[in-house]
């Protein structure tokens, strides 16, 4: 974290290689009691992303779900290829997220899978980012799960109507993380725990923030157990602490 004066020791060490990605999981699973792994992908060599996958699998066994993201980096056939090795990793409550470009590109991907009996979900924050993007999305079965974002999607109550639609149209709901600080964190939370249509536990970037970064009074949000206590406070629940916020 931070450059020049602002310059941080990385707790969590290198990550770009299958063992330095284990070792990390680890790392965040004992501080953080995380149930469910996501990790972003599409950065090396897809082979070397699928063996990371692998040794995941075997250092956690198949009780934590695994999810992987490649942020529409991969070719329609470099997508069924990775899915087609790692459909057991991938299954149990995990999925494949935005693999390729496009609703158009996830739905061939789906075909293609689907056609070799291979039924991983396909998640997504970036082939359907509004309402209107549901009615392609749903036509083509190119989306089983969408990942929103109370800030995109228009505020908390559209969220609560994302997750109707979903539920109507056998759709997954879970919520990308925005590299929030305290207050997103905490607004997320809230959304998550009025949200019942929530079918995948949220994904967070959290733990890359540190205590010198945090804006709200007292300190980091808490997560204990891989979840955020809802607190009895007004609002959110948290308030700004202004010199931070000012530094």
């Amino acid at each position: 974290g931070g450059e020049g004066d602002d310059t941080r020791e990385d707790e969590y060490g290198e990550a770009l290689t299958p063992k330095g990605l284990v070792k990390r999981v680890k790392q965040m699973i004992t501080r953080y009691g995380f149930r469910d792994i996501k990790f972003k992908a599409g950065v090396l060599d897809p082979d070397i992303e699928i063996e990371s996958v692998r040794q995941m699998r075997a250092a956690f066994g198949p009780d934590i779900p695994i999810r992987i993201d490649p942020n529409s980096a991969w070719t329609v056939e470099t997508s069924i290829r990775v899915g087609r090795e790692l459909k057991d990793e991938l299954s149990n409550g995990g999925y494949l997220e935005d693999p390729t470009a496009g609703i158009e590109g996830m739905a061939a991907v789906r075909r293609g899978l689907l056609a070799e009996g291979i039924d991983t979900p396909l998640a997504s924050n970036v082939a359907v980012t509004c309402f209107g993007d549901i009615p392609e999305a749903v036509k083509q079965d190119a989306v089983q799960v969408i990942l929103c974002d109370h800030h995109y999607w228009g505020g908390m109550r559209q969220v609560q109507q994302l997750a109707r639609l979903c539920k109507t149209f056998g759709m997954g709901l879970s919520m990308h993380s925005n590299n929030h600080l305290g207050v997103s964190l905490m607004g997320m939370a809230h959304v998550a725990a009025a949200t019942p249509h929530l079918t995948y536990a949220c994904d967070t970037h959290y733990p890359w923030q540190t205590e010198q970064d945090e804006v709200v009074a007292g300190g980091r949000i808490p997560i204990v157990d891989g979840t955020v206590k809802i607190t009895d406070k007004p609002g959110l629940g948290v308030e700004l602490d202004h010199d931070q916020l000012a530094r």
